[in-house]
């Protein structure tokens, strides 16, 4: 063997190895799956440096074997997908699974949140503070701390430069949408009373339902429509027991006025938990709420700047008010971080209806805190909310809602992240030997 093939064939030889040994380097395997997205052909990749040693291009070799990789990922998780919905399975085979039981306590845990929120607003209230549109800032600013920090360290400035200029106008929609239901839905509170800001928050839950079903291609089942209209019919117990005991708020300061700010904040609602599902489905987690932190910290700056700055000079400042802004951002920022696990695993609308029982741990944590009675139909309420939260996913897939209409047969066109049926998928295929060690996807 002459000298010029010895090293040629020792360049080749260190540099896959080089290649195998840092490819992924410090990144976990759901990262590995999360950034899948962003390292197949033509999708965000920065310029690279080839030195040529021999003949042949290396750049369409490298095309082709990720083209190759993803072909092979994607039967993977078709074969996963046929072995998890060939399983026999039963009417209740879905509630007795992790699945199932994890999206029930996160869908209280986030009730819990909402309740959280809605206590340190009223203490802030209480002390002259009101700033709806200010105190939510903060919160924004703390997503952008976290995610958008962490998100320039995994895809660095110039991937995270170059989504910002492709997709930048859709996650400032989303952030739109979210900000502007946020700040609706409060201002509704001022001009209406509660009972009907309350009953027309119930269009959100309509919004998602249409919208999915227009847009996303979502076909609902008759359980999943039997447990909506059972877990509505429980917070209409909930409404009447308020109305009994005359806690509505009795007449607003302008009831149409505060009813069509009620029914315009219900709609960006349903618009942006829908959005965030279509997002959170094809994107990794931590880069849509960068994004959300980002844009919204500028569209609610803006707006508080804007709207609250009155309200702001005559806010009473103190450190009481101080902890319960700390309190009201910390509560809120864990309740956003922890939707999309929802949206991935059950989905917008389950989200919704998993958030009517915020109004019986309202009670429960005023029973202790501001001294509030509970009414008899509370707990039957709250039965009746947990049974159509039940109901929603009997006779479903094993997959329950993880598996998206709108990402293709195999889930190709989604990320295989925490929470999706192509990681679950991509799990079982790895199990039974349909993956090789090597493909990290």
């Amino acid at each position: 063997m002459i000298f010029s093939d010895i090293a040629t064939t020792s360049i080749h030889t260190l540099r896959d190895i080089f290649k195998r040994g840092s490819q992924h380097q410090g990144y976990s395997r759901i990262q590995q799956f999360e950034m899948a997205d962003y390292n197949k052909p033509n999708q965000f990749q920065g310029p690279t440096t080839t030195v040529e040693v021999t003949s042949g291009s290396s750049h369409n070799s490298q095309h082709d074997s990720a083209g190759n990789t993803d072909q092979a990922t994607n039967e993977a998780v078709g074969h996963g997908l046929q072995q998890l919905e060939a399983k026999k399975v039963h009417w209740y085979s879905y509630l007795t699974t992790a699945d199932f039981w994890i999206v029930l306590l996160l869908g209280q845990l986030l009730a819990l949140c909402i309740t959280a929120t809605n206590t340190f607003s009223t203490f802030l209230v209480n002390f002259g503070t009101s700033i709806p549109a200010f105190q939510t800032v903060f919160m924004y600013i703390l997503l952008s701390l976290i995610y958008l920090t962490y998100t320039l360290y995994v895809y660095g400035p110039k991937k995270y430069g170059k989504i910002l200029l492709k997709d930048g106008w859709k996650y400032f929609i989303l952030s739109f949408l979210d900000v502007e239901g946020n700040y609706f839905t409060v201002l509704a509170y001022r001009y209406t009373n509660i009972l009907s800001a309350q009953l027309i928050n119930f269009w959100a839950i309509v919004c998602v339902v249409i919208i999915s079903f227009f847009l996303l291609r979502v076909r609902y089942k008759i359980f999943q429509i039997i447990g909506i209209l059972i877990c509505c019919g429980g917070m209409g117990i909930l409404l009447a027991s308020d109305h009994i005991q005359g806690i509505n708020g009795g007449d607003g300061e302008n009831m149409l006025k505060g009813d069509l700010f009620a029914l315009l904040g219900a709609t960006c609602y349903g618009l942006a938990n829908v959005f965030e599902e279509w997002y959170v489905s094809k994107r990794p987690m931590y880069e849509v709420l960068s994004f959300m932190g980002l844009f919204g910290m500028i569209i609610n700056g803006v707006q508080a700047a804007i709207f609250d700055r009155e309200s702001f000079q005559q806010a009473t400042w103190n450190n009481e008010v101080a902890g319960y802004l700390v309190g009201y951002t910390l509560v809120l920022a864990f309740f956003y971080s922890v939707v999309p696990f929802i949206f991935r695993i059950a989905s917008a609308a389950f989200y919704n209806i998993s958030l009517l029982t915020a109004n019986f741990w309202g009670t429960i944590i005023g029973i202790h805190v501001f001294g509030y009675a509970i009414h008899f139909l509370y707990p039957i309420a709250f039965v009746c909310i947990i049974l159509g939260l039940t109901v929603y996913f009997l006779a479903g897939s094993i997959l329950g809602e993880s598996k998206k209409p709108w990402l293709g047969d195999n889930q190709e066109e989604g990320v295989a992240g925490f929470g999706t049926a192509k990681l679950k998928a991509l799990n079982m295929a790895r199990r039974r030997g349909m993956v090789p060690e090597n493909n990290t996807v």
